[in-house]
C-alpha cells in the first residue's frame, strides 16, 4: 500500500517505491528500513496555501493520481510490416477521434460548448496532415513502429510548446502529451482511465490534469482535488467549477506530501488546504460541513426577498459570470442581473479565434435566459495572466503593467471591432450594456467609444438592428482612473470598480504570489479612500455605480460599502444569499456610522477588525457557521 512506503520517496500507481538510483543497501535491509520508517511514522498536520478555484469545503482521504510513464522502446520493423503499421495508426486515430468528440459532446452536454470546445484542440491536432505525415515518415523512412513513432513526434512538438514565449502554448504541453497516451495506448492495447475508476469517495491530488482526466471525473467519487500546478485561467480551474467540484490549484510539491489514505481538508473558498488534519480539525470540519448546509438552505428561502435594508432602501445584487450556463444557478441564487460577463473565455477556451457569430451566439443565449434583466458585458481582458492561443503576444518583463485589457483591443481594431459588432447585435434582444475595463486615462475611453460608434454606423449602414440606447460604462481598476474618476462622468453612463485589480494596482501587490499574499487587502485605508471617492463622483454627475470584485461577496465588507453610498454589488453567485442576508439586517443610518469609523482608521488590521465585530452584532447566526480555515 503506498501508506507503507518511505515517506517523501516517489511512489508508482501500485504503490511501489521508485528509486531515481540503486541505494548501496541490500533488498533486505532496504524492505527492513521502509517497513521501520513506516511504522514510526506519525501523520502530521500540515496547513498549505495554494489557490482556491472552486468553491467549497471538503473532508475526505486523498487519493493520489501520478500518471504512468510511457516507456516505449525504439525498434525497427521490417519493410513488409510498413504497411500493416501505417494501418494500425490510422485505426489508433480514428478511435482517439471518436473518443475525443465523444467526451467533447459529452462535456458540452453537461458543461456547456464553451467548456466542451477544450477538446478541439486535441481533435485538431489528430486531424492535422502535418503531423500525420510526420508520423508516417517515422514508419516509412525510418522503419519504426507506429507507437514509437507517435510518442518520437509528439514529444519533439511537445518541445517547441514549451520553448513557446506564449505561455498558454506552454500550457498546452500537457494536452499533447495526453493526445500521446491515448493514442500509444491506443496502438499498444491498453486501456486508460484511472482517474476514472475511482470507486470511493476522494480528494484528488496530482501535479496537473489534462481537460480529458478533468471531464472524466465522477463528481460522486472526486469530492474535491488539489493539484500542484495551474491557476485561476487554467483548464482544471474552468472545468472544476463548470461541475462544482471543490479546488485548489498551485500547491507546490503536494504530491510527494500525500499519500492515498491520507485524510485532507480541502477549503476552496479560501484556497487552504489541511493534511492529516487530527481528530479534533476533523470533527470541527465535518461539524461545519453540516451546519453550513442546513444554513445554505435556510438562506434559500430569502431568494425571493428584496435585497433591502431594516429602513427600506433597495441594494441591487448582480452576479458575475464566465458561461452563459451559469445563467440557471446565478437566478436560483436570487440575482437582479449579470453585473459582469467576462468575455475573454471565449478566447481562452477556445483553439481559434471567436467569429463574430461566436461572439453574438453567447451574448444572446445570455440575454435570451436572463429575459429583459440587465447584462453587463466586459470587452476583453486578456493579457497579463490570461493569453489566446493564437495572440502570439511578445514576452513582457511586467505583463500586468503591459499590453492588457483595453490596451491589447485598442492595438488590435480588428478583434476588437468584431466583439462589438456582437455585442451591438445582441443588444436589440435584451438589456445589454457594455463595460470597458483596465481604463487607465481619458483617451483610452474616447478611443473606445469612438470605435464603437463606428461600429453603430456600420450597423445602421447594412440595415442591421441594435439598441441604440444602449448603456456604456468603464471599469476603475487602476488608482489613475478612481483619482481622476471626476473626468469620465460626462463619457460614461455607469462606474464599475474592479477591486481586485484596485487592491493590487493601489498596494504594487501581485494578488498571485503568495510571498506578498499578506500585504494584499482591501481593508488599506488607501483603497477604501479610492473607493469612497468613486462613489462620490459618481453620486455627484448622477451615474450609477457597482462593485464587483472580491471585495463585494466578502461579508464584512457589506455594511462598509452600504454606509459608503454603494447601492449596486456584483458577486460570485453562491455568495448572494449570504450578502442579501447581511443587506436585509443592516439599518442605513448604522451602515453610515461605521464608514465614518472606518475612514478614520490608519492600518488595514484596525478595519478589518472593526467591520468583523460590527457584522458579527448584527448576523450572528452568519458567523456560526463561519469556514474554520477562513
Amino acid at each position: 500500500m503506498l501508506t507503507d512506503c518511505v515517506p517523501g520517496w516517489p511512489v508508482g500507481e501500485a504503490g511501489h517505491i521508485k528509486l531515481r538510483s540503486p541505494l548501496p543497501l541490500s533488498r533486505g535491509v532496504r524492505r527492513g528500513w521502509a517497513a521501520g520508517l513506516a511504522a514510526e511514522r506519525k501523520p502530521v498536520m500540515e496547513i498549505r496555501k495554494g489557490i482556491g478555484v472552486s468553491a467549497g469545503v471538503v473532508v475526505c482521504a486523498a487519493t493520489v493520481y501520478s500518471p504512468d510513464e510511457l516507456r516505449i522502446g525504439r525498434r525497427s520493423i521490417p519493410i513488409t510490416e510498413i504497411a500493416r503499421e501505417r494501418n494500425r495508426l490510422l485505426e489508433a486515430i480514428t478511435a482517439s477521434s471518436d473518443d475525443i468528440r465523444t467526451l467533447r459532446d459529452a462535456t458540452s452536454r453537461n458543461l456547456g460548448k464553451e467548456t466542451g470546445a477544450i477538446f478541439d484542440f486535441h481533435l485538431g491536432l489528430l486531424n492535422d496532415p502535418e503531423l500525420l505525415k510526420t508520423f508516417n515518415e517515422g514508419i516509412d523512412k525510418f522503419h519504426l513502429t507506429a507507437e514509437y513513432a507517435v510518442h518520437k513526434a509528439l514529444r519533439d512538438y511537445g518541445r517547441i510548446f514549451l520553448e513557446h514565449s506564449n505561455p498558454l502554448f506552454r500550457d498546452r504541453v500537457k494536452d499533447i502529451y495526453d493526445i500521446e497516451r491515448r493514442l500509444v495506448h491506443k496502438l499498444i492495447g491498453r486501456e486508460r482511465g484511472r482517474i476514472a475508476d475511482i470507486t470511493e469517495p476522494s480528494v484528488l491530488v496530482a501535479h496537473d490534469l489534462t481537460p480529458s482526466q478533468m471531464a472524466s471525473l465522477n463528481k460522486g467519487r472526486v469530492r474535491a482535488i488539489a493539484i500542484e500546478a495551474g491557476g485561476q485561467t487554467s483548464h482544471s480551474a474552468i472545468i472544476a467549477n463548470s461541475m462544482g467540484i471543490p479546488a485548489v490549484l498551485g500547491l507546490e510539491n503536494i504530491t510527494h506530501e500525500v499519500t492515498t489514505g491520507d485524510m485532507m481538508i480541502v477549503n476552496g473558498f479560501s484556497g487552504l488546504v489541511i493534511i492529516n488534519p487530527d481528530e479534533a480539525t476533523i470533527a470541527e470540519h465535518r461539524r461545519y460541513e453540516e451546519r453550513a448546509h442546513r444554513y445554505e438552505n435556510s438562506l434559500a428561502e430569502i431568494r425571493d426577498l428584496p435585497a433591502r435594508t431594516t429602513d427600506g432602501v433597495d441594494i441591487t445584487l448582480l452576479g458575475n459570470i464566465e458561461f452563459p450556463h451559469e445563467i440557471a444557478n446565478t437566478l436560483a441564487k436570487g440575482a437582479q442581473g449579470i453585473g459582469l460577463y467576462r468575455t475573454e473565455f471565449l478566447y481562452l477556451a477556445s483553439e481559434k479565434e471567436p467569429t463574430e457569430e461566436d461572439h453574438y451566439n453567447a451574448y444572446m443565449e445570455v440575454a435570451e435566459k436572463m429575459a429583459g434583466k440587465p447584462v453587463v458585458i466586459r470587452t476583453l481582458d486578456l493579457g497579463a495572466d490570461k493569453y489566446f492561443l493564437q495572440g502570439d503576444q511578445p514576452k513582457e518583463d511586467n505583463p500586468f503593467l503591459g499590453c492588457r485589457s483595453i490596451r491589447l483591443c485598442l492595438g488590435n481594431m480588428r478583434m476588437f471591432k468584431t466583439q462589438l459588432r456582437a455585442l451591438l447585435r445582441a443588444s436589440a434582444h435584451g438589456d445589454i450594456r457594455i463595460m470597458f475595463p483596465m481604463i487607465s486615462h481619458v483617451m483610452e475611453l474616447r478611443q473606445a467609444k469612438m470605435m464603437l460608434k463606428d461600429v453603430m454606423e456600420e450597423l445602421d449602414y447594412e440595415g442591421i438592428d441594435y439598441n441604440r440606447s444602449l448603456q456604456v460604462g468603464m471599469m476603475i481598476e487602476v488608482p489613475s482612473a478612481a483619482l481622476m474618476c471626476h473626468a469620465y462622468v460626462h463619457d460614461v453612463n455607469f462606474f464599475s470598480i474592479g477591486s481586485n485589480d484596485l487592491v493590487q494596482y493601489t498596494l504594487a501587490v501581485d494578488r498571485g504570489n503568495q510571498k506578498v499574499a499578506s500585504l494584499y487587502t482591501a481593508a488599506h485605508p488607501a483603497v477604501l479612500s479610492l473607493i469612497r471617492t468613486v462613489i462620490r463622483q459618481s453620486q455627484k454627475g448622477k451615474i450609477g455605480v457597482s462593485l464587483c470584485g472580491e471585495m463585494a461577496g466578502e461579508k464584512e465588507f457589506t455594511v462598509l460599502l452600504l454606509g459608503m453610498g454603494m447601492r449596486s454589488l456584483s458577486i460570485a453567485p453562491h455568495n448572494i444569499p449570504l450578502i442579501k442576508k447581511v443587506i436585509r439586517s443592516t439599518n442605513l443610518r448604522d451602515a453610515q456610522k461605521i464608514a465614518r469609523k472606518v475612514m478614520s482608521f490608519e492600518h488595514p488590521q484596525q478595519v478589518t477588525a472593526y467591520l468583523h465585530d460590527e457584522t458579527r452584532k448584527l448576523v450572528p447566526d452568519i458567523f456560526a457557521v463561519e469556514s474554520p480555515t477562513g
